[in-house]
């Protein structure tokens, strides 16, 4: 069980204020319409008594939600006002978590529970140990700055693989404005020997990433081309990566973290081009859209949490959504 310390000057609880859509109500019938089926195969991943619910609201741009069980808690990121935040399933309460954050983006767990989190200030990785102190896990490679580490996950044997795109250091909004020393790569750490090592170097602007369930496959974003595209990589050795293939083209739409569920069914935070494109767009593992779910605003990440693993949180601009589903999100996924 991870147990937190928190910092001084983290601030108790306390309610924010809506800074979206004032017009958006949840539905108030079933089946929600904001759910819309794309395949048949998607009636059995939804279900017709749950409805997408707002838990918060007043972020400038959410990201990298994280379930602590343990805690029945989620943390995510709140990047340009350069904290954290935490929502208590039991309370509804939400509060700061940890600020400032070094502009947190990405965050995970391991298999220990400690949290770990992407930092464009820092442009590093870190490791929130449970004691609350804060471990680097990476911050250089041969010698150069990483650029602003976006997204992480953890393998089940312990390495860690995050993307290094620029979108920390383009401008002072998201972090801190800076000319770049490295590609954009995607990166493993080892865990035992600390190593870093580049897995994919040819992949434009790298966001979200996500182990298939049984490992065999790595899923990358890639946000800089036209249109974006969702690469599957064949994991090799546990350790590399072989063999790329294009899995999902987005089209019009604009996919940026993404999770797995059980089955291997992708859930990808959607959005931009146009507001009938904004929330979260799910496809099956051979890459065929099955469905949709519609938010007021754009959604950038998305992870699974609960009690059993079956609530959908959504990391969505402004604010924080929540919807439980008739599946369960890969266990650390």
């Amino acid at each position: 069980m991870m147990t937190w310390t928190p910092s001084p000057g983290i601030a108790d609880c306390v309610m924010m204020q809506p800074m979206t859509d004032a017009s958006w109500q949840p539905a108030v019938r079933y089946p929600d319409p904001a759910i819309e089926v794309l395949d048949p195969r998607f009636e059995r991943l939804r279900l017709k008594s749950a409805s997408v619910e707002r838990l918060a609201t007043g972020t400038r741009w959410a990201e990298g939600p994280v379930w602590f069980g343990d805690l029945r808690t989620l943390v995510w990121s709140d990047i340009p006002n350069d904290r954290m935040l935490r929502w208590d399933e039991e309370a509804g309460a939400v509060g700061v978590f940890r600020k400032p954050s070094g502009y947190a983006n990405g965050n995970t767990r391991d298999r220990q529970g400690r949290l770990v989190t992407c930092e464009h200030g820092a442009r590093r990785v870190t490791r929130t140990e449970h004691d609350g102190t804060l471990t680097v896990i990476a911050e250089r490679f041969q010698g150069k700055r990483l650029n602003s580490p976006n997204d992480v996950v953890v393998k089940s044997d312990g390495s860690i693989w995050f993307t290094d795109p620029t979108f920390g250091i383009l401008s002072d909004y998201e972090g801190h404005r800076a000319a770049p020393e490295l590609a954009t790569n995607v990166y493993r750490v080892d865990a035992s020997s600390g190593a870093v090592t580049v897995v994919a170097g040819d992949i434009a602007l790298p966001n979200g990433l996500a182990f298939s369930p049984d490992e065999k496959m790595l899923y990358i974003v890639e946000c800089g081309v036209a249109p974006r595209l969702i690469h599957s990589f064949d994991v090799v050795d546990g350790m590399r990566l072989g063999a790329s293939r294009v899995a999902v083209d987005a089209g019009p739409g604009t996919p940026d973290g993404l999770r797995c569920d059980v089955e291997g069914n992708r859930w990808c935070g959607w959005g931009m081009g146009t507001h009938e494109l904004d929330g979260v767009r799910v496809f099956s593992p051979a890459g065929e859209p099955l469905g949709h779910i519609h938010l007021p605003e754009r959604c950038a990440n998305v992870c699974f949490g609960g009690a059993k693993g079956n609530r959908l949180f959504m990391a969505a601009s402004h604010g924080l959504y929540g919807l439980y589903v008739n599946t369960r999100g890969v266990p650390h996924g």
